[in-house]
């Protein structure tokens, strides 16, 4: 939070007293598609992702949520950020790809303490503009951008989860075949 607002000791004393730490283990469903989100998470330590579920039963990754020093991007909260904000069924399920430590905090005590100050609306006008401009981003590279040149920005972003993230589960958030992200793979380590 640190990075966004400074908070005085007492606004730091009343968020971590509704704070809460959970541990999950590896295949550990956090959120169920169709629940509804009531916690807002911050990883610690440890990677999840988020897949949708379609009607055939097939698995599509949405997303890779993770906590790294190193990396280009930093995506530090583990969240279905339309059904926390609105209270409604969430539009993916969320894992844990390795062992997880999550900060949390619950909706209401998030309502009730952090939009109780000014920093506290600060912040989370601050986080929801960088869910935004992370989603708008990921959207438009989609729609616009090769399988390559998607490649090559996760490279670039996140070469690390490479190492730490199934290929399948890649393969799908880049949204080509396991086949096709081998064969990029092999290209972009000859150069």
């Amino acid at each position: 939070m640190e990075k966004y607002v400074k908070l005085s000791e007492q606004q730091w004393h009343k968020i971590e007293s509704k704070r809460s730490i959970r541990q999950f283990k590896k295949g550990d469903i956090i959120l169920h598609q169709g629940e509804v989100c009531k916690e807002l998470h911050f990883i610690a330590r440890g990677l999840a992702r988020a897949f949708l579920i379609d009607e055939s039963g097939k698995d599509f990754t949405w997303n890779v949520f993770f906590n790294d020093e190193n990396a280009a991007v930093n995506n530090l909260f583990v969240i279905d950020f339309k059904s926390f904000l609105l209270q409604e069924p969430a539009s993916f399920q969320i894992e844990a790809l390795e062992e997880l430590e999550l900060v949390s905090i619950s909706f209401s005590d998030h309502k009730n303490s952090m939009l109780a100050f000014q920093k506290g609306m600060e912040f989370s006008y601050k986080m929801c503009n960088e869910a935004y401009f992370y989603l708008h981003d990921l959207a438009l590279q989609r729609q616009t951008k090769s399988a390559k040149e998607r490649f090559e920005i996760f490279m670039q972003k996140t070469p690390f989860l490479l190492h730490k993230v199934p290929q399948y589960h890649i393969a799908s958030y880049l949204g080509i075949t396991p086949q096709h992200l081998s064969r990029l793979r092999a290209s972009y380590e000859q150069m």
